[in-house]
């Protein structure tokens, strides 16, 4: 087989059952009698499909850097589209993230969602099929119709269950995200025309001119920015965000803006190295003002989901800047705190979910003060609060400081104007826990609000135990990424070395 791919030897196709279990799953919805058995089925679906995922972790290779428990065939052979699923160390964290998020996501949107459960279910299967399908797609053609696919069920997901913007907020989604998408299907066409092949990790090994790299890097740029979103375009996340049910609102800051930097990752580095380079000082002044942007304007939000929407371009600023400053520390911290945004947003948003069911509003001035009736939930909060701060100890730290520490050794004053954006989190996070736990003293009577019953606290006991874990002993996550990022890394020092030689015969007649 491929010299990239190790084929899969577990004796059942294990990534497309991932895969294509959800996609089952969704079709016996409309089978079953009552929305409540709709629930336990879903919820059975995507535990079954996390619980088979945990079988990639036990028998993933990390002394490689190649593709694993691959599958391969032929799919349209005229056109050399092919099937084609691997995973490898920066791939794999990421469908263990979503697989462990899905079965969360329905737990959260238990009492949330009250009309039109099965559809709204089937929404969410058909969406983790094409996250995962996405993180391990091997050949262009099957990555870009599950990239695509995702679009449909999300847009549908904020436009049905969504708040008194939603038919804004959808509309302008999908409007961004589809122009970014029309930006990747041009760069896969010119990929494609001067391959001869769809296949993404022979399209890795080639070399290209500058002028091609230059222009199929400013389309990926384009596509992916969009995605993230990168500063400044960002400005569908805040109203998506807002608008979109909480399950909606966890996925999208979970998942889905982690396709960006992931292709940043999969696609930009590998295939145009020298173009990353050139333009690097580019995105990584893009990334610092993410950063401060997203700090100041999430310091000023009274709404809670807006607050951790804008703080959200601010985490995706500092993931941006270590993937570009090209070094092992950064594109390793970047990494992991694609994970860690991934745990710790997700769960914020579950919180400011679980408040809303409660008072109906997502206002600080609502919520201020509710930890006298409510402090089981506001020592939740805390906790994740301080991961999003990068408090020591928690996830975030680990993520953050690994970026920074990359970020110095790449260019110190660049690294300097980003700690405005450190002290800017502990600012909007403290400012938030404060109003919550003990704010509002003249607000009406909240003595009615009951604590977190067992189902909210088992859905967010998980995250808080990756809080800590990443926290406290982060090196099976570094373990399985190490091999993989050190091979991106000698692909990028490839690309300075052909870079200084061009320079030299440009010197030297």
């Amino acid at each position: 087989m491929q010299d990239f791919l190790i084929m899969n030897s577990l004796g059942f196709p294990i990534l497309s059952v991932l895969i294509f279990l959800p996609l089952a799953g969704s079709m016996l919805l409309f089978l079953l009698p009552s929305d409540g058995g709709a629930k336990f089925w879903t919820l059975l679906v995507t535990l079954v499909t996390a619980a088979i995922s945990l079988i990639l972790y036990r028998d993933f290779n990390t002394g490689t850097a190649m593709f694993q428990f691959g599958e391969h065939h032929a799919w349209i052979p005229m056109l050399k589209i092919n099937y084609t699923l691997g995973v490898d160390g920066i791939s794999l964290l990421l469908v263990l993230m979503t697989t462990l998020l899905m079965p969360l996501c329905v737990l959260g949107s238990w009492r949330y969602i009250k009309t039109r459960v099965r559809p709204f279910m089937f929404c969410l299967l058909i969406m983790e099929t094409s996250m995962l399908g996405v993180f391990m797609a091997l050949d262009f053609v099957l990555f870009y119709i599950l990239w695509e696919a995702m679009l449909i069920p999300m847009y549908l997901l904020i436009a049905i269950w969504g708040g008194p913007r939603k038919v804004y907020a959808s509309i302008k989604f999908f409007l961004y995200t589809l122009a970014g998408s029309v930006m990747l299907l041009v760069a896969i066409i010119a990929l494609y025309l001067e391959n001869g092949t769809f296949s993404i990790p022979m399209m890795m090994g080639n070399g290209y001119s500058s002028a091609f790299q230059f222009w199929v890097f400013l389309a990926f740029f384009l596509a992916f920015a969009i995605k993230v979103p990168m500063f400044p375009f960002h400005t569908w996340l805040p109203a998506a965000h807002v608008e979109a049910p909480t399950a909606g609102s966890v996925i999208l800051a979970s998942v889905l803006l982690k396709m960006g930097t992931y292709g940043f990752l999969r696609f930009c580095l590998p295939i145009t190295p020298e173009a990353s380079l050139a333009l690097m000082p580019y995105v990584l002044w893009l990334s610092v003002a993410g950063i401060l942007y997203g700090g100041f304007t999430a310091l000023a939000q009274q709404d809670m989901k807006k607050l951790i929407a804008y703080s959200s371009v601010g985490h995706m600023g500092f993931i941006t800047l270590g993937i570009f400053v090209f070094n092992t520390q950064g594109i390793e911290g970047a990494l992991l705190q694609m994970i860690n945004h991934g745990v710790t947003t997700g769960a914020l948003f579950l919180c400011v979910g679980m408040i809303y069911e409660r008072t109906h509003s997502r206002e600080l001035a609502v919520a201020a003060g509710v930890g006298q009736y409510m402090p089981v939930y506001v020592t939740f909060l805390a906790f994740f609060s301080l991961s999003s701060l990068a408090f020591p100890g928690t996830n975030g730290f680990v993520g953050e400081f690994l970026i920074l520490a990359g970020a110095f050794t790449h260019n110190k004053i660049l690294a300097a104007c980003t700690i405005p954006g450190a002290l800017l989190a502990a600012a909007y996070m403290f400012r938030m826990l404060q109003r919550v736990a003990w704010g509002g003293v003249n607000n009406p009577d909240q003595s009615h609000l009951s604590d977190l019953s067992a189902r909210e606290i088992l859905t967010l006991a998980p995250l808080l135990l990756f809080v800590f874990w990443i926290g406290l002993a982060p090196k099976p996550f570094m373990d399985i990424m190490h091999t993989s990022v050190a091979h991106l890394i000698g692909q990028v020092e490839v690309a300075k070395i052909q870079q200084s030689a061009a320079m030299l015969a440009t010197l030297v007649p």
